[in-house]
């Protein structure tokens, strides 16, 4: 098993998932109050196509894996949560769903703000480049305003704070208890909304030196490039994971931080109680 290993995860539907080396394990409080759990075993492509691991290769990957992953524990995790009475999701509902919400965050995130822009001819070409990103990354941040004043995300969002909590007390070598675990920050630098904020902000600083002949290129350089940024972003986010310690990388990652505190509740005792479960069974060999 790798002693370098970075567990990490994500919330769920009234859960958190963890990942460990060599199994995943999702926990999942139901409508009566008992916890569930389920462990899979999960390799990645790049065990079987070592290129996969390169750099930028080894980030797209992971992407598409964490999405892949994303819909099957969703899919577990809407329907052990749901009342015994309620219809179960079926995969199928949960991947288009999903599939909705990425389009939606094209046109939202990527087509506006480009589109926009776009017609205003009176700019330079790097300041009305640099004007759509700042435009992106408002829109993004009015968005995650906007969806933490939903009470069922803002659920979401505790469990988000479990997750983190579990996995400093983990990492700090302290004995995983709620009690233990309630002291930690809700903040991590490897979370998945300060990956977000680092694409935003590399998209932002890429896409403001790129000329395009007409509109519907401007639009396709964006989508077509947009998942080579996020690659970037997690090469990016490996690096200050592992140099936390330099004051440089602290300093360069703050911004991150300070987003999470939107996508990040503190969550209550029963909800630690939860993402220990999942942590426990996601280290059981």
């Amino acid at each position: 098993m790798p002693t370098n290993f970075h567990y990490g995860g994500q919330a769920v539907i009234e859960g958190v998932m963890i990942r460990g080396p060599q199994q995943i394990a999702v926990a999942v409080r139901k409508s009566n109050g008992e916890v569930i759990l389920d462990k899979r075993v999960v390799k990645s492509l790049s065990q079987r196509y070592s290129f996969l691991k390169l750099p930028m290769l080894r980030g797209i990957l992971a992407l598409i894996e964490a999405l892949v992953l994303g819909v099957q524990v969703l899919t577990y995790s809407a329907n052990q949560a749901c009342d015994e009475e309620e219809e179960a999701l079926s995969y199928w509902q949960i991947f288009l769903t999903v599939a909705i919400s990425l389009l939606f965050g094209v046109l939202l995130f990527i087509i506006l703000p480009a589109g926009v822009v776009y017609f205003l001819k009176g700019l330079a070409l790097f300041w009305q480049n640099l004007l759509e990103g700042i435009l992106r990354l408002m829109v993004f941040l009015g968005y995650i305003l906007a969806i933490s004043r939903i009470d069922d995300i803002q659920r979401v969002f505790q469990y988000h704070g479990a997750e983190h909590k579990v996995i400093h007390a983990f990492e700090a070598d302290e004995e995983i208890t709620v009690e233990n675990c309630r002291k930690y920050s809700t903040l991590h630098p490897r979370c998945g909304t300060s990956f977000l904020f680092i694409v935003l902000f590399l998209s932002l600083a890429i896409f403001s030196f790129l000329n395009t002949p007409n509109l519907w290129w401007h639009i396709f350089s964006r989508v077509l490039l947009m998942p080579w940024v996020a690659a970037i972003g997690y090469e990016v986010i490996k690096f200050s994971a592992k140099y936390t310690h330099m004051k440089t990388v602290n300093w360069a990652i703050k911004p991150g931080l300070w987003l999470q505190k939107l996508t990040t509740k503190e969550p209550d005792d029963q909800q630690l109680e939860v993402a220990i479960k999942a942590l426990d069974a996601a280290r059981a060999v």
